[in-house]
């Protein structure tokens, strides 16, 4: 929507997703590369209230952040978590967890700690390894969250 983008010009806020619904249910979702705040929404959503004609179209409108729980869904929320723990599925194979070493253009970089046994050892250690995924390989990723 190029309305949404137009707005968030001049915004640390950047466009994740635009979502228009068959009953003109508008759903915007921003990020951050910090915070997004209830303010950087509510001005978002007075901006294309502004800029749509109810007259000319009955529509219903939700601006919101891109929580900790949902999915990534553009380049820059991979960039921002870089450092990060995170959960990758990826569209075949099983759950990764491991920390977002790297993401550029055509997909990241995951860290991920392994239990293996050397040969002659007694116990297990953990060995670090990096997966590469491509963008197209993934099903979804998202930020890991712990609770201690």
């Amino acid at each position: 929507m190029r309305l949404a983008e137009a707005a968030l010009a001049d915004s640390a806020c950047y466009l994740v997703d635009v979502v228009i619904g068959a009953d003109n249910a508008i759903v915007v979702e921003i990020d951050h590369d910090e915070a997004v705040s209830i303010d950087d929404c509510v001005a978002l959503s007075q901006y294309i209230e502004q800029h749509l004609d109810r007259d000319a179209e009955d529509y219903e409108l939700e601006v919101t952040s891109a929580g900790l729980d949902r999915p990534f869904k553009i380049v820059r929320q991979y960039r921002k978590h870089i450092g990060s723990e995170i959960e990758l599925k990826p569209r075949e194979g099983i759950l990764r967890t491991g920390v977002l070493k790297d993401a550029d253009e055509t997909g990241v970089t995951l860290t991920v700690a392994k239990k293996v046994k050397p040969e002659g050892a007694r116990r297990k250690t953990t060995v670090y390894e990096d997966e590469t995924y491509r963008y197209d390989e993934i099903a979804y990723a998202k930020s890991k969250i712990r609770f201690k």
